[in-house]
């Protein structure tokens, strides 16, 4: 049986390397906890998913601002000197991200990651958490 962490490692290398100038791609919880990444060190993994946390809450804030919205982001991207950051939902408390270089084709991203978060959308979602003793 394949575990769940080599599906997750094959699919988002599958992610990077079908979309030329992608650098590092991320699987992170919506507190900011990495749990996959591709392409780049755990130190800077943990950086970009710690980042991200203050990203969607900013972008959940800006949503609630539109009154047909129901508050939730759907994607977040942010050009920048040098490339492009892209931060997608991926199911419940779920986010994927990904950093590419100046040049990335941004449909083919857009599309990659949707098709990605389709596949595993069930890996992707994380149970909420429970402060304090559990029973």
């Amino acid at each position: 049986m394949i575990s769940q962490r080599t599906t997750m490692d094959w699919l988002l290398r599958d992610l990077a390397e079908s979309v030329p100038q992608t650098r590092h791609v991320i699987v992170l919880s919506a507190d900011g906890l990495r749990m996959a990444q591709y392409g780049t060190d755990t130190d800077t993994a943990d950086r970009l998913a710690a980042a991200c946390a203050g990203l969607q809450s900013l972008a959940r804030a800006v949503a609630d601002e539109l009154p047909q919205g129901d508050g939730r982001m759907r994607m977040v991207v942010i050009e920048m000197v040098g490339g492009f950051f892209y931060l997608m939902a991926a199911g419940a408390r779920a986010y994927l991200a990904v950093l590419a270089e100046e040049g990335v084709d941004a449909g083919l991203m857009g599309q990659r990651m949707r098709d990605l978060v389709a596949r595993i959308g069930e890996h992707l979602t994380t149970p909420a958490r429970v402060d304090g003793p559990t029973g």
